[in-house]
């Protein structure tokens, strides 16, 4: 197969180099020239030291303003055009709508990768039909659609949003890198149990669940501490989050470019999410560390824990079950938690190691291009 000009559409630079760094390594190492086209954030110079070329465009991710989505269509197929490529790899909700789009009026090669579906798609009502008719017309002419989970393809298939013969392909969400997150020794305890929630701070990962079963189980257990990591998506929680950490069982770390001493220091990993997640990069890196889980029963979360074995899954929304899990969480000797995140490792070796992902898209462009 002769060398290929490939286009990468995202949100931005670092979750592009964080989530798909094995991918873009692979396919300048297979002599393709990559360009990443995303909004400029964290992880630039990374992306260019693996061979990427850059181009700036804000996605404006939390935006819904049509006026301002058509522009990012119509900024998506100048570049597109004047860049020429020979497939468009997609990724995140604008990019996939709108970044499709633009490839079917440039008749453009492109596969996308549905991440997750996003709160607009969750619920029933004016916002899921409008967003599912832009999924719809993005994904129309894709060479393949790639899932991150099967409940993801169901909802597409099940609302009619693919075309009859549309090549799909089921991953194992981002996949995690074994090699850049090595398994951690467990902590000791040393007069206290560290438990870490990891997301965006927002309700719908369930920040309000967390907080309230961490004061539950305080006035149990005085030798806990729940620590969050995240920028915060609404400006309310600033307020509350600092009010939670006077409580003295509450450290609040903000966003964090390094995670490893967090992870290094945890005990246990809480993402009592409700979020449409594709698959929870936090719970899959948790558990290469060799981290205990406790997660809900939600597609993109549920997958990536074996209950009782690895972690424990709770029901979504249910404050009551997160706080029986981490009272039985707390009542398990050293040497079971320890155990327990030893098997977690153990079942992303098996099933979520990144080089999967790799492989699935080298075998989707031999089969488009050979």
């Amino acid at each position: 197969m002769n060398p290929l000009k490939i286009l990468v559409l995202s949100n931005d630079t670092t979750y592009t180099y964080n989530l798909r760094n094995e991918v873009l390594e692979r396919l300048v190492n297979d002599g393709h020239e990559v360009v990443v086209v995303s909004k400029p954030l964290l992880l630039q110079d990374e992306l260019k030291a693996l061979g990427c070329r850059l181009i700036d465009l804000n996605t404006n991710r939390h935006g819904t303003n049509p006026i301002s989505d058509l522009g990012l269509l119509m900024q998506f197929r100048r570049i597109i055009k004047a860049e020429k490529p020979d497939l468009v790899l997609t990724y995140n909700i604008k990019p996939n709508a709108y970044g499709g789009m633009a490839c079917r009026m440039t008749k453009s090669h492109y596969m996308p990768n549905i991440t997750g579906l996003g709160t607009a798609l969750e619920y029933p009502g004016l916002m899921q039909k409008i967003t599912s008719r832009l999924y719809k017309s993005g994904v129309a002419g894709a060479d393949c659609v790639f899932f991150q989970n099967e409940e993801n393809k169901q909802f597409f298939e099940s609302h009619h949003m693919l075309r009859k013969g549309t090549a799909t392909v089921l991953l194992p969400g981002s996949g995690v890198s074994l090699n850049r997150h090595q398994p951690m020794p467990y902590p000791a305890e040393d007069g206290k149990i560290h438990f870490l929630f990891i997301a965006r701070v927002m309700q719908e990962k369930g920040i309000d669940l967390y907080l309230g079963a961490a004061k539950r189980v305080f006035e149990k257990h005085k030798d806990v501490m729940f620590h969050i990591c995240g920028q915060c998506d609404d400006e309310k929680y600033n307020g509350l989050l600092k009010e939670a950490e006077k409580s003295g069982y509450i450290l609040y770390h903000g966003e964090q470019k390094d995670m490893v001493p967090f992870f290094e220091m945890a005990h246990c990993i809480v993402h009592p999410s409700y979020y449409p997640e594709g698959m929870s990069n936090v719970l899959l890196e948790a558990a290469a560390h060799c981290r205990p889980i406790i997660t809900t029963d939600r597609s993109g979360c549920r997958e990536t824990v074996e209950d009782g074995k690895t972690g424990f899954v709770i029901p979504i929304k249910n404050e009551d079950a997160l706080t029986d899990a981490l009272e039985k969480f707390l009542g398990m000797s050293w040497e079971q938690k320890r155990d327990m995140g030893l098997a977690g490792r153990a079942k992303i070796e098996r099933e979520f190691d990144r080089q999967l992902v790799v492989k699935a898209y080298e075998k989707e462009i031999e089969r488009i291009f050979a």
